[in-house]
């Protein structure tokens, strides 16, 4: 799975943000809509709703 590591042109950035690495999330679950991420042992989902929005749930 390649991720991408720079934002699309959509994505305004700030001095803030503008060196944050971006990641596309429909590259990320894939032909589904959910991924598995996990953090410290602790696992958390991913969601892209029908209306294209992203819930993450743990």
């Amino acid at each position: 799975m390649a991720l991408t590591q720079t934002p699309p042109k959509a994505i305004q950035t700030t001095p803030e943000t503008e060196n944050l690495p971006a990641y596309n999330a429909r590259e990320i679950v894939g032909k589904g809509t959910q991924a598995r991420l996990v953090l410290d042992g602790q696992t958390y989902f991913l969601r892209i709703t029908r209306a294209g929005k992203l819930i993450l749930t743990k």
